[in-house]
């Protein structure tokens, strides 16, 4: 399949990391991903304490799950980043990370502090929305 995302700028906004907007013409395949997280095959959390390193896990998670559901991180049209911190500087860690990861697929996102996530010692987590081009009608 291939992908069905288009992003969109806007140059009357300020110039971000990101697409303002993403856009899927129907009709396609969707896919939510639910929250990835710095987690490892035994389920523990790795990097403690390091937004860079759990960001990374998260990361590899995350293009695993899109894998497994047929898409790729190009196929993305929306992504969250929740950050464990209210140091800016934690949030820009995890974000240069996650930039790395996306490359010049820059979809809509929010990257946002939190006070606390899931599990123990967890820093980063990332969700995303992704869609895939529907296969051609047969018949």
């Amino acid at each position: 399949m291939s992908s069905g995302v288009t992003l969109i700028r806007n140059e009357r906004l300020a110039e971000v990391e990101y697409a303002y907007a993403a856009v899927a013409d129907a009709p396609v395949r969707s896919i939510w991903v639910a929250g990835a997280c710095p987690l490892d095959l035994k389920g523990e959390t790795v990097a403690v304490g390091d937004y860079a390193g759990q960001t990374h896990q998260v990361m590899r998670n995350l293009v695993t799950a899109l894998e497994e559901a047929g898409a790729a991180l190009t196929d993305v049209v929306k992504t969250t980043v929740y950050v464990a911190s209210s140091q800016q500087s934690d949030l820009v860690k995890a974000w240069e990370v996650y930039r790395e990861y996306m490359g010049e697929h820059d979809v809509p996102s929010t990257l946002l502090g939190v006070t606390v996530l899931g599990y123990s010692d967890q820093l980063v987590e990332v969700e995303a929305v992704a869609v895939l081009a529907a296969p051609p009608a047969s018949g």
